[in-house]
């Protein structure tokens, strides 16, 4: 019999599953929207139990497609994005909601609720800062808990686990508390380098005030690295996905760093061997929601603003460093949507079957073939904008810095969209290249980018 394994991605927006053989090759795929909650500024949340019933539905219609039985399946590993998890000492979802929804159990990753949380931390000044860029972020999973515990005390003493969304996957698919090294080196200060399996810093979380998470059982020190095996799905999660108990479940990862452990590799095509300097020339740019800038080095690089360096985070032995700009795609939709003509350029996109961004992009090349211009980019000449609708990630790490867009007019047409949203869109690219100038500073020498996700397209 044939051999099959299952890939599940949970980015901000939906799940997606892909079936593939024992070559790599795909077979099948499908994804399903999540639901997304947004309370208050700033405060962004999801449901565990949401984000498992759409990958139950992504992982019986990727068999079903294909025409694969569930019993030739024999394993399935999750990547996730950087959301905080939480369930109670039963082991159901724990509300992190300010009005106590029962259904909102994960702080996501794009949550800045923890900023005073965040500032606190960096003021300590502490050793394990150094690797992350010089400051927490409040994406990451230390602010987040620190600011359960000061807001929600009712809450914490009620927790019984604490995850990052990736390892509560793999828990919930194999019944096995242990914690991925990508996700506790990248998001919970876990330092990885530090003796045969890495450790805690016990030190620093305790003058953080969180420690009693990690001495209490709600946060595990068991970590391995990404792909291990954790053992075979349980009966119950066996039956809700479709498949059957000969199926292992391995560590996971987050869900950028999936992607740039997918691109990094083709930096040696066309090459013979594998010279791991090759990797220190190349940038894998994994484009969604939000843009994340990986780079690996066989030496750790700090870089002031950028996050890392991070051991054996991404690719086993070598160092991560992870750039990022946490509103990209999302800034790009918003400038779109947030304009007179938006009603509009959806009747437009429906009756002729094109995406909005296509229409968006035809506008731009009938202005520049009006203007006669060798390139588009003379287009937005007297259009300025900073993408900082939620804060500079990369490389200037400041959660409070806000969007500018300079060159308004009362103009409600598709020209004064498009302009707008192709002036969004070098933003973005401008920063990135403000990550790339930072990285080379640095030691890096990048000169080629592999890019995925949704800004490919």
């Amino acid at each position: 019999m044939n051999q099959y394994v299952i890939g599940v991605d949970v980015g901000t927006g939906s799940a997606r599953a892909g079936l593939f053989d024992a070559r790599g090759s795909l077979m099948s795929s499908d994804a399903r929207p999540i639901e997304t909650w947004k309370p208050r500024p700033d405060y962004v949340e999801q449901s565990s139990e949401d984000i498992w019933r759409a990958i139950c539905e992504v992982t019986r219609s990727v068999l079903a497609t294909a025409d694969i039985a569930a019993d030739a399946v024999s394993g399935i590993s999750f990547d996730a994005t950087c959301s905080l998890v939480a369930l109670d000492q039963s082991g159901e979802p724990l509300s992190i909601d300010i009005e106590s929804d029962p259904r909102r159990n994960i702080i996501v990753w794009m949550d800045h609720r923890a900023l005073e949380q965040a500032d606190a931390i960096n003021a300590g000044g502490h050793e394990v800062l150094k690797y992350v860029g010089g400051k927490v972020s409040p994406e990451m999973e230390t602010p987040k808990l620190k600011w359960l515990k000061e807001v929600l005390p009712d809450t914490w003493s009620r927790a019984g686990k604490f995850f990052d969304l990736a390892d509560y996957l793999t828990y919930r698919a194999s019944g096995t508390d242990v914690r991925s090294l990508c996700t506790v080196v990248c998001k919970w200060t876990y330092l990885g380098h530090e003796g045969p399996n890495g450790r805690w810093d016990m030190k620093f979380l305790e003058s953080i005030g969180i420690a009693d998470a990690f001495t209490s059982g709600c946060v595990t020190g068991d970590v391995r690295p990404m792909g291990t095996a954790l053992g075979r799905l349980t009966d119950r999660a066996a039956i809700e996905l479709g498949l059957t108990r000969r199926c292992s479940v391995g560590v996971g990862i987050i869900d950028a760093h999936a992607g740039g452990l997918g691109l990094l590799g083709a930096v040696w095509h066309e090459r013979e061997g594998q010279d791991l300097a090759l990797l220190e020339t190349a940038l894998a740019l994994i484009g969604g929601t939000s843009n994340c800038h990986m780079a690996v080095s066989r030496e750790p690089r700090y870089i002031g603003g950028v996050w890392g360096p991070y051991y054996g985070a991404m690719v086993p032995g070598m160092w991560l460093t992870e750039g990022g700009q946490s509103a990209a795609g999302s800034a790009i939709d918003h400038v779109i949507q947030d304009h007179a003509n938006y009603a509009r350029l959806i009747e437009d996109s429906a009756r002729e079957g094109n995406t909005v961004y296509q229409l968006l992009n035809d506008e731009i090349a009938r202005l520049a073939r009006a203007e006669s211009l060798a390139s588009p980019a003379h287009l937005t000449r007297n259009i300025h904008v900073l993408p900082y609708f939620l804060g500079n990630r990369s490389p200037n790490a400041d959660p409070y810095a806000s969007a500018i867009i300079e060159g308004l007019t009362l103009d409600e047409s598709i020209t004064s969209q498009a302009l707008r949203y192709y002036a969004t869109v070098q933003a973005v690219a401008y920063g990135t290249r403000d990550i790339v100038r930072a990285m080379n500073e640095a030691g890096y020498s990048i000169e080629t980018m592999f890019v995925t996700g949704g800004g490919a397209k």
